[in-house]
């Protein structure tokens, strides 16, 4: 590059210097181990966070603004219809009062076409159906109508209570009717029951009467009758007392009454048993059955026993699987801080090639700054 003795623009040198700065500016901020992040800017993101904090609570206030300036809007619009509501009502009752005042029927001097009492007042109604005034072309006389109905109403009402309080004499002759009759009925089952009473002494008493007279013939007939009595009685007791003895020893010695547990047993099936029959198990089935149940309990302390070896092994294996990764943690922490300080390394160097180079273009490359009129002559032999 050759050294041209060209007076420099200013604005250039500006412009220039500013370039300059802005990357040395980045430089330091690319750079810089602390506070370098890899493709992140933190002071922009930063700066954009702010700016759009910023930008929301201005948001924020204009929306409570609007609101506010939105109640108070529909407050005054609802103050406007009240008050709208009110002037129309305050209308409508003026020209009402106005009607009623002004405009009255007695008060009008024209003549009214749509009147539905103009040809009433003209024309009076009949007086009755033999009014002889009124013909059949009057349209006064109708089939059907009746001008005595208030007369016609006031005898059927009567007619009505008529017949209303001769129902309620009959009903009140009904009752005392029922009351004579159940009455009668009462006298007549008083006069039964004494009857049968009569009737039940005298059979109490023909039969004492033949009671005794059996009696008397018996007696008559004298102690051997008597003797053959007494033996027959005794024979049916003595009878009686067998049977009852029988039966008693039958259910003593019955399997009813015996603890035989081969009663229980199925004539078809026997390993099952009768239910209704059935005394208990025997000493031998309960023996079994200890036995089951003590071959059961060392298969469950069994069991116990290795599912707390298998929890201890699985707390082992655990512990293992925690100090195994405490130790990778240890290592990678380790890996870690050595790529940090060989990244660290990395960049102290890079940095200073960086500022080598630098140096050798500011002192060596750009030691002769180009001016205006080095560019104009530039651009003249380039045309």
């Amino acid at each position: 590059m050759y050294k041209v003795d060209v007076s420099p623009d200013p604005k250039e040198v500006a412009a220039i210097e500013a370039r300059r700065n802005r990357e040395k500016d980045r430089q330091s901020r690319f750079f810089n181990v602390r506070t370098r992040v890899m493709g992140v800017d933190v002071k922009a993101l930063n700066s954009q966070v702010e700016e759009r904090k910023l930008r929301e609570a201005t948001e924020q206030s204009k929306e409570a603004a609007y609101g506010t300036y939105q109640m108070q809007y529909d407050l005054v619009a609802q103050m406007l219809e009240k008050e709208q509501a009110e002037r129309t009502r305050r209308l409508a009752r003026k020209v009402q009062e106005f009607r009623e005042q002004k405009q009255q029927l007695k008060n009008r001097q024209e003549f009214d076409f749509w009147d539905p009492g103009r040809f009433c007042m003209e024309f009076p109604g009949r007086f009755g159906d033999s009014d002889p005034y009124y013909g059949p072309a009057s349209l006064q006389c109708f089939a059907g109508e009746d001008l005595d109905r208030a007369a016609c109403l006031k005898m059927q009402q009567e007619q009505f209570k008529y017949s209303l309080e001769r129902q309620l004499q009959e009903q009140r002759q009904v009752k005392v009717d029922e009351k004579c009759s159940d009455m009668l009925n009462d006298q007549l089952r008083l006069a039964m029951d004494m009857r049968a009473t009569q009737l039940a002494k005298l059979e109490e008493s023909c039969r004492v009467a033949m009671m005794s007279a059996m009696a008397n013939a018996n007696k008559a007939q004298g102690p051997h009758q008597a003797a053959e009595l007494a033996e027959r009685q005794r024979r049916e007791h003595q009878r009686e007392q067998e049977a009852n003895f029988m039966e008693i020893q039958n259910q003593i010695t019955s399997d009813l009454l015996t603890e035989n547990p081969q009663v229980a047993q199925h004539p078809v099936a026997p390993h099952r048993v009768l239910p209704y029959c059935w005394k208990g198990m025997t000493p031998e089935q309960r023996t079994a059955i200890r036995k089951v149940q003590e071959v059961q309990r060392h298969e469950k302390e069994a069991q116990r026993q290795a599912e707390q070896a298998l929890d201890v092994k699985w707390e082992n294996q655990a512990l293992h699987s925690a100090q195994a990764a405490m130790e990778l943690e240890e290592q990678e922490r380790e890996l870690c801080a050595e790529f940090r300080r060989g990244l660290g390394s990395f960049n102290q160097q890079l940095a200073m090639e960086q500022k080598a180079q630098q140096n050798y273009l500011n002192s060596i490359i750009y030691t002769n700054q180009p001016t205006t009129q080095y560019h104009l002559q530039f651009n003249t032999s380039s045309r």
